[in-house]
């Protein structure tokens, strides 16, 4: 796609969410805190697995990709394809939920768990929160303690198979306990920051966190 044109999706694809926040589309005003129901207010169920970009999708060569985490850590890291393959490999199952209104249950990921990370890079005693950064520019933000879950992993795989380059390959973030947008693609950098700094959809009216049971879609 040529760069005009390309420029021209991204900046309609924008819009279009933000309107979609500034009229709070889709709420239900339901509220599900406890779990009770699998399926979050609001939320139908795919097979399939939808994909939603911003109109940039980097062809990133595992030969070329590289994560860096830096910031607020003790020993920041830049692992390339090999180091990372080199780490301690998990698989987890759980499902995603997208602030778009769909769920797919059941996925089967593959890649480091984010609390083995952070046993390498040793978070500072003042460290509570993560910038996640893409490839394609994109940032979002999470609390430490949230990222730190037993279900959150730097993702190689996706039921086996390994991340195609439309759903964020060759590595994404993987956060199941909020909405999708906190997955961020197309990984390249973990930034671990004192203060709070919201990411690319945070500061367009989306929620600061994203919690699918309590409907935290828009700010």
């Amino acid at each position: 796609m040529a760069e005009g044109k390309a420029g021209g999706v991204r900046e309609k694809l924008i819009a279009i969410k933000q309107a979609w926040a500034e009229s709070r589309r889709l709420l239900t005003g339901e509220r599900d805190p406890e779990h009770a129901n699998r399926l979050p207010p609001g939320q139908r169920l795919v097979t399939n697995w939808p994909v939603l970009d911003l109109g940039v999708k980097p062809d990133i060569a595992k030969t070329d990709w590289r994560l860096t985490v830096d910031g607020a850590v003790a020993n920041p890291i830049s692992w390339d394809w090999a180091a990372y393959q080199a780490q301690p490999q998990v698989e987890d199952v759980s499902d995603i939920h997208c602030v778009t209104q769909w769920s797919r249950f059941d996925n089967r990921w593959s890649g480091v768990a984010t609390s083995h990370l952070l046993s390498v890079v040793q978070p500072l005693p003042n460290a509570n929160v993560v910038v996640l950064h893409g490839a394609d520019g994109y940032t979002t933000n999470i609390t430490l303690e949230c990222f730190a879950g037993d279900d959150c992993l730097i993702a190689h795989a996706h039921d086996g198979v390994p991340l195609p380059r439309d759903h964020g390959g060759p590595v994404r973030a993987i956060i199941p306990r909020w909405y999708f947008w906190k997955s961020a693609k197309w990984l390249t950098r973990i930034e671990v920051l004192a203060v709070d700094k919201p990411g690319f959809w945070e500061v367009r009216g989306y929620h600061n966190e994203g919690d699918p049971w309590t409907e935290q879609r828009y700010n």
